[in-house]
């Protein structure tokens, strides 16, 4: 994991940072709701790939493509929520008090 931080500290940056934009964006924008039903698929989904991860079920190249293809998700998501809740923040310190 120590290796993925320094050799690919750029990537993980950016993912950091367009989740980042992509949250401060959200606030503004409300685009429609996702269904239930994905997102229990969606989350099923990403629970088992971290569980094939830990377990390590996957070896070499694609195990490697995996490992970081999840850390740079988990700092895209984030960077999601701390650009909304900035922008949120932001925005209700502007309005004028009710």
């Amino acid at each position: 994991m120590t290796y993925l931080a320094t050799f690919f500290w750029g990537w993980l940056l950016a993912s950091f940072l367009l989740g980042f934009a992509m949250g401060w964006i959200a606030v503004v924008h409300r685009g429609p709701v996702v269904s239930r039903r994905l997102t229990v698929a969606l989350s099923v989904l990403v629970a088992a790939l971290v569980a094939v991860s830990l377990a390590r079920i996957v070896p070499g190249r694609y195990g490697y493509w995996l490992d970081l293809g999840l850390v740079m998700f988990a700092l895209y998501l984030v960077g999601c929520a701390i650009g909304s809740w900035l922008r949120d923040w932001v925005v209700s310190r502007s309005m004028p008090p009710a």
